[in-house]
């Protein structure tokens, strides 16, 4: 078994409902060893510096995240992608600790299964930004501003991605629109959807 890395033990001690099956999601994954870290305020597990899988909770299930969940075999079906969009990674679900003891075999057999993937160097093949359909009120937008059409083409392919993807996800043309205009000053800019204004 690996070490605890103390900087995780917080998240561990704190109280809340899944406290019990966090104990032993974490002893299971240190069974394999992996490294444990701290990262986006949860124990994530990595391999010679590359993340693996992660533990973290909701309020209606506790979860181990693979980062590349999408290239396991998953032949007991039951990896689950949380939403359309999210490419690469996919998590296993519990709502208790019995669960888990349960799944224990299942567990480990996934653990190894995203160590082998990640010694392999293989890599999830993730949409391009081409994929991402433009909102058309968009296009007007860049094809009648060439200062705006720059300033966009030049922020990085996931910035792109992240504006079109907000951009096209309201359903009213109305939305669409009052989204762009409070975002060209960011993107004029050369900021992604997400970096402070």
């Amino acid at each position: 078994m690996n070490m605890m890395n103390p900087k995780v033990d917080f998240f561990f001690k704190k109280e809340g409902q899944w406290q019990e099956a966090y104990h032993l999601l974490r002893t299971l994954i240190l069974d394999s060893g992996l490294t444990e870290e701290l990262k986006w305020g949860v124990p994530c597990y990595s391999l010679n510096g590359k993340n693996v899988v992660l533990i973290h909770g909701f309020k209606e299930y506790c979860a181990i995240l693979f980062m590349k969940g999408a290239l396991l075999k998953d032949v007991k079906g039951l990896l689950i992608q949380q939403t359309e969009n999210v490419q690469a990674a996919r998590q296993l679900r519990f709502t208790g600790a019995g669960e888990i003891i349960k799944m224990k075999a299942a567990i480990k057999a996934y653990v190894n299964e995203a160590i082998k993937v990640e010694q392999a160097g293989l890599k999830v093949a993730l949409k391009k930004t081409e994929d991402y359909a433009m909102p058309e009120e968009f296009s007007n937008k860049i094809n009648t501003d060439a200062n705006l059409k720059k300033a966009f083409f030049a922020l990085t392919p996931g910035r792109q991605r992240a504006y079109l993807f907000y951009f096209s996800q309201a359903k009213q043309a109305k939305t669409r629109e009052a989204r762009i205009e409070k975002y060209i000053p960011q993107i004029l800019d050369g900021k992604g959807l997400d970096d402070v204004a």
